[in-house]
């Protein structure tokens, strides 16, 4: 976008609201964002000529005076990729700037390869290359079960990748030449949530990952908020037990060696309600009564323990919930992630041990889940584009290396 920096700084104001909100009128715009409607009026139009934003053919909902024009941002301005990096597979999406995802793809793959990161390069560049008609591509987001130093510069630790030290941003970026943001999934999932999901509405929440790790997002004041060193919200790591079994970190006890999947797994075997060879929708369908043995002789004994492994695990994690309200103050805690399959027998626990142990203040805090899917987590990773390219980044992006590309093409800014 052209003009001064105060001039771009209204701007991006006008679309990141319009990104986290949807549709609205000039009036609520610059009630919301405490302009005056002759600033608004002149911003939205630059926006207009631009092409970043339209007028609808709709109308704000009648308060007993004169109803404004909705405008909207406009989808074809841009899109993001975003790619969701896991063990045995990658999930990629391509999202346009309102949201809305035109493609998604889901292959098998080995993250603990040596030569996994060009891989992943190849994988994403038939996605890179111009088209006639498609929307101008800002960058790729990538999620990451690991420590990011910066989304921008995009140096993961990753122990369940088997990854050290791995600058993935900058390899991807000068294998695509595009711009390339990397953050740990959890907080590209928070970015999701913020910028399209059910934080639009809220300042203060909390996204919690229950499945093959135990995972957080802190989003504070509207961004997500990451640490010193880009580790912040690393919750499967905090101390729950110190005589708990040895994690993969190196420590004993962590929330993750109690209560992740593998360990539940292993649990339930130990029970003898599960096979070796048993998956994590095994023990769902066994503590939801659908197992292939439902009917026969034990299997009401086997499904009963079933759903007490899984309720203990959620008192676990409720006890872990009630310190993280004690200390945040969240307006809302959204649970998601592969382990939410079974969330209706984790349920019981959390309730009961959240209402326990959190202060008053909280005890009424809404824990709402969403279903689980691949494509949520890599669009979460497009929204770290998206964001970026509409406020200057849900997270902590450098100010200094930011995507800008809205009406125009895409570039990374750096500071020389």
């Amino acid at each position: 976008m052209n003009g001064s920096s105060g001039e771009d700084l209204t701007s991006t104001a006008v679309l990141a609201l319009l990104g986290r909100a949807g549709p609205m009128s000039r009036a609520a715009l610059a009630r919301d964002l405490g302009m005056s409607p002759a600033t608004l009026t002149q911003v939205t139009r630059r926006l207009l000529t631009q092409g970043v934003i339209e007028e609808l053919d709709r109308q704000e909902p009648s308060r007993g005076g004169r109803r404004g024009r909705l405008i909207g941002l406009v989808g074809s301005a841009g899109r993001a990729l975003g790619v969701k990096v896991a063990v045995d597979h990658v999930a990629l999406v391509d999202m346009r700037l309102d949201g809305r995802v035109t493609e998604t793809m889901t292959v098998p793959f080995d993250a603990t390869a040596l030569e996994a990161v060009p891989a992943i390069a190849e994988l994403l560049r038939p996605f890179t290359e111009s088209a006639r008609g498609v929307p101008p591509l800002l960058g790729i987001g990538v999620g990451v079960p690991g420590t990011v130093d910066r989304p921008d510069s995009g140096v993961v630790d990753a122990a369940m990748l088997n990854w050290e030290n791995v600058p993935l941003g900058t390899m991807l970026g000068a294998s695509l030449g595009l711009a390339v943001l990397v953050e740990n999934d959890v907080n590209a999932l928070g970015s999701g949530e913020r910028l399209y999901g059910r934080g639009r509405s809220l300042n203060d929440f909390l996204v919690v990952t229950i499945g093959r790790g135990i995972g957080l997002a802190v989003v504070a004041g509207g961004h997500v908020y990451r640490g010193a060193h880009g580790g912040a919200g690393d919750f499967g790591h905090v101390p729950a037990d110190p005589d708990g079994p040895p994690c993969t970190c190196g420590n004993r006890g962590c929330l993750e060696a109690l209560i992740s999947d593998d360990v539940l797994l292993r649990t339930a075997r130990a029970a003898g309600v599960l096979g070796e060879d048993a998956t994590p929708a095994d023990l769902a369908d066994l503590a939801n009564g659908s197992d292939a043995s439902a009917g026969s002789d034990g299997a009401d004994d086997r499904t009963a323990t079933a759903r007490r492994i899984l309720r203990e695990a959620g008192q676990l994690l409720g006890r872990q919930l009630a310190g993280l309200a004690t200390l945040l103050d969240p307006r809302e805690i959204v649970v998601m992630g592969e382990g939410t399959r079974s969330w209706p027998w984790w349920e019981p626990g959390v309730r009961e041990a959240f209402e326990r142990h959190a202060p008053r203040r909280a005890r009424e805090l809404a824990i709402t889940v969403e279903p689980y899917t691949d494509t949520i987590w890599a669009q979460g990773a497009a929204a770290l584009v998206l964001a970026a390219s509409l406020d200057g980044g849900v997270g902590s992006v450098d100010p200094r290396r930011r995507i800008h590309g809205l009406g125009g093409a895409a570039v990374e800014r750096s500071a020389r």
